[in-house]
């Protein structure tokens, strides 16, 4: 059976003054010695941070998620009784004394209430949180839009528009992607602590504070002010037992934002003030479609991906609080926005037209408004951190937004482009256009260009988010011409792509290839370490030798901690019950897909991986069950059909095995592998299907020999020897050592009295 595996605030050092003293003084002398919790509160910074204070409480930052008081709902929202239709349901929100309710009115004619708790966000756009059944803290399908004060469906705003997949859809608001809990993170809260109880599904969340407070860049308070109240009046302890982020790198200050403004994957939760973003996450890059092949941002991707592909980044060493203030504020607000690229571009902002083309002090003589485009998606802007120049050829072969469309959006980006070409006589845009045009080919499987790929990576011509991109992407790919670009990704100084090839490596069982795992396994950086786990779970036991041992033992041990890290997360379960069954361990897999699809019962990865487990061990029934679970809830889903029909044909069910395997070929028109199996499953009842669904899975898998083998053989015995022969030859020049065609040439030329053959 085929298997499926699918803000910162910045406190300068402290001097504590005569007022500040004796109110600390007077009000934690009668706590310094108690056992107290680390955390002091943004409240305790107040009394000499004043200033940092009062910027920050009214930031987004501060307010990132507040309760919902009779207050807030007096200043910030103006419309009420809005009724909306969300799926088959209508919803209504209303004010009722001082709180905020939503209704629903289901098709039926059942009717349920909530009350709104929390808000996130105020920028953009207001989310408002339930609270559900065993703790869970739920998103409410209506939004508020914080720019035309309007209440707004939230799911469908968050549909995307993928070039190259099937349209989105709009999820569920029960989800768990709606689930704050679990989903939300620890990006509009401080502290946060879900306290998830995985027997009984039970959240007991908690927080220190709602929105993003003083300690959660500047580390536990309390300490810090023990130090500066035992030090005295007008004294700077030596040590101010607290983290001071002025004296941060640009590393550090990137990691700080990256742990909320990226798009990326949780390593181990806990990210501390100056830790470093890849011991606790992994970016998300092209290969996910929410990016258009080109790198620009297609749905919710917030920031640090684009970032990433900045060449000013690269080679300035510029960082977030570059340009940014603490409090999430642009640090250039109320002067000219262009002298945030001084002094590196001083020519080009001391002569702005004759860079921009455009008249001084119009939008496109904004630095920002060509380098940096606005776009929207789910009622949010975003600016694109990548720096890089309008690029209308994107437009028209990605279909990804340009900057000079953003603004002149009555005119074509073939408009755009020719003015391009007209004021710019060095072409930048083919660099970007060539490498979204190898980044499309990869997402739909096409390794045409794949020589330019792997040359590409070796010669290190793309930049660090393009180049992980095409070795996530080429796992995928079966040609062995990809493997010394891999290899020599395990030696970028960019842990991203170190990463990506330790993972990309998972199927390349060379003993080369595991001791340079092992060497990656004890890498400085986590998420190089774990991509090397993951790949070291997939060789057999016999390369685990004394001298590897204690370090494969450790690594194995970090990476099984770190799929647990979120276990209120069924893919964490999902990935955990993989990581079993490569090991071998069936029971504890199949333990952990249960635990998968209790979180999630709709995971059809867990679903089709538990019954593939169940099939190993010969408990056929329980497999089946699995696969007829996911079916119900994914009828198209192609794996699920494909382990349907091996079942059914493995338990001799052969008009069932059929009726899948058709199926199978409905949803996917170029299935080799139901093609085959059906083909030799119908051969007795119909010869002339067979050969035709046997030709058909040589031509759609040309490089599987069982098919150019089997199609020989339906040939020959349809009547066709002269066919058959050539088709068999044409193999054995291929690969000599196929045993099987041998003996059928064999066969056909001795039955052609072709004995001297």
């Amino acid at each position: 059976m085929k298997r499926l595996f699918f803000p910162l605030l910045l406190i300068s050092v402290l001097v504590i003054g005569v007022a500040g003293y004796l109110i600390f003084r007077s009000y934690y002398t009668a706590k310094i010695d108690r056992v107290v919790a680390e955390y002091s509160g943004s409240e305790s910074c107040r009394p000499c941070h004043e200033r940092f204070y009062d910027l920050w409480a009214n930031s987004y930052h501060g307010l990132a998620m507040q309760p919902v008081t009779k207050e807030f709902i007096d200043s910030e929202i103006k419309e009420f009784d809005k009724k909306i239709r969300v799926g088959t349901s209508d919803f209504n929100v209303f004010r009722r004394e001082d709180s905020l309710f939503f209704s629903e009115t289901k098709l039926g004619g059942e009717f349920e209430e909530f009350s709104a708790v929390h808000v996130m966000g105020g920028k953009y756009v207001y989310y408002f949180l339930a609270s559900l059944e065993k703790g869970r803290l739920q998103v409410l399908p209506l939004a508020y839009d914080c720019k035309t004060d309007s209440w707004y469906n939230n799911p469908e705003s968050g549909v995307r528009h993928f070039e190259t997949l099937e349209e989105d859809a709009p999820v569920n608001w029960m989800n768990y992607l709606y689930t704050f809990n679990t989903t939300c993170y620890s990006c509009h809260v401080s502290q946060l602590n879900t306290n998830f109880i995985i027997e009984t599904l039970e959240y007991n969340t908690s927080w220190s504070e709602p929105g993003i407070n003083c300690e959660t860049c500047h580390g536990p308070g309390y300490d810090h002010i023990r130090a500066c109240v035992e030090a005295g009046e007008g004294n700077v302890p030596q040590d101010i037992k607290l983290v001071v982020t002025s004296l941060f790198s640009a590393d550090q200050h990137d990691s700080s934002c990256g742990s909320c403004h990226a798009k990326s994957n949780i390593l181990i939760p806990g990210f501390p003030p100056g830790g470093r973003f890849y011991d606790y996450f992994n970016l998300i890059t092209l290969e996910n479609h929410d990016f258009y092949a080109d790198g620009r941002d297609l749905g919710e991707n917030y920031t640090m991906t684009t970032w990433a592909m900045n060449s000013c980044k690269a080679s300035a060493g510029i960082h977030c609080v570059t340009c940014h203030t603490s409090s999430g504020r642009y640090r250039f607000a109320g002067e000219d926005p262009n002298n945030a690229c001084m002094p590196c571009h001083n020519d080009k902002v001391d002569n702005v037209p004759a860079h921009t083309f455009h008249v001084p002090d119009s939008p496109g003589s904004n630095c920002i408004d060509c380098h940096m485009p606005k776009t929207s998606f789910a009622r949010m802007d975003r600016s694109d951190h990548s720096f890089r120049p309008p690029m209308p050829e994107a437009t028209i072969a990605f279909g990804s937004p340009n900057a000079c469309n953003i603004c002149h959006d009555d005119q074509t980006a073939e408009w755009a482009n020719e003015w391009i070409k007209k004021t710019h006589k060095v072409d930048y845009q083919s660099e970007t256009i060539e490498a979204g045009m190898l980044i499309r080919s990869a997402r739909e499987g096409d390794w045409g260009a794949l020589d330019r790929i792997t040359q590409g990576i070796i010669e290190n011509r793309f930049n660090e988010v393009f180049t992980t991109s095409f070795i996530r992407l080429m796992e995928n790919c079966d040609d062995d011409r990809k493997w010394p670009a891999i290899f020599a990704g395990t030696l970028h100084s960019s842990p991203l792509i170190r990463a990506a090839s330790a993972h990309a490596l998972s199927d390349n069982h060379s003993r080369k290839t595991f001791d340079l795992l092992v060497k990656l396994a004890q890498d400085d950086l986590r998420v190089v370490r774990l991509s090397s786990a993951y790949s070291l779970s997939f060789f057999p036991a016999q390369f685990i030798n004394e001298t590897n041992s204690t370090i494969i033992a450790e690594t194995m041990a970090e990476y099984e901690q770190s799929l647990i890290a979120r276990p209120d997360d069924w893919a964490s379960h999902y990935n955990l019950g993989n990581y079993y069954s490569n090991r071998g361990n069936y029971n504890s897999a199949l333990n952990s897909y249960s635990t998968s699809i209790n979180l999630y019962p709709e995971a059809i990865l867990s679903l089709v991986n538990a019954g593939f487990t169940y099939s190993l061990i010969g408990n056929y029934k329980e497999s089946e069950t699995m696969f007829l679970q996911a079916l119900s809830f994914s009828p198209d889903n192609e794996a699920t059909l494909l382990n349907l029909a091996l079942l059914y044909g493995e338990r001799g069910e052969t008009g069932t095995a059929i009726d899948y395997f058709r199926r199978l070929l409905k949803v996917s028109e170029n299935s080799a592998v139901a093609a085959y199996n059906l083909s030799v499953l119908i051969y007795e009842k119909d010869q002339e299907e067979s050969l035709s669904l046997s030709r058909s899975a040589m031509i759609w898998e040309p490089d599987n020999l069982k098919y150019k083998y089997t199609y020989a053989y339906f040939l020959n015995q349809s009547g066709y020897p002269d066919d058959a022969e050539s088709h068999l030859v044409k193999l054995l020049e291929s690969d000599s050592t196929y045993i099987d065609a041998y003996y059928l040439l064999t066969n056909i030329l001795a039955e052609k009295g072709k004995v001297d053959r």
